[in-house]
């Protein structure tokens, strides 16, 4: 009679929640001036060049408005502007 066997299986990877890679990202979009747009959670968008970050917050530099402090957490995604 064959025997009834238990296969183990193996627990599946969980993608990595965090990659590390925001510091050199945030860092090249402050050195190149890239402009870009930035989604917040309440779905207003504003445009304009990343001028500073910490962990908390980022300066968005606007042209002819007031520059912006944003936190992170009210950030929904941010995308590069084609030019």
């Amino acid at each position: 009679m064959p025997e009834d066997r238990v296969t183990q299986t193996k627990p599946k990877n969980r993608a990595v929640e965090q990659t590390f890679e925001e510091v050199q990202y945030l860092r090249r979009l402050i050195d190149e001036k890239t402009r870009v747009r930035v989604r917040l959670m309440d779905n207003k968008e504003f445009s304009g060049t990343l001028e500073y970050y910490d962990a908390r917050f980022v300066r968005l530099t606007r042209d002819g408005e007031p520059n912006l402090f944003i936190f992170k957490h009210d950030i929904k995604y941010l995308y590069e502007e084609k030019a």
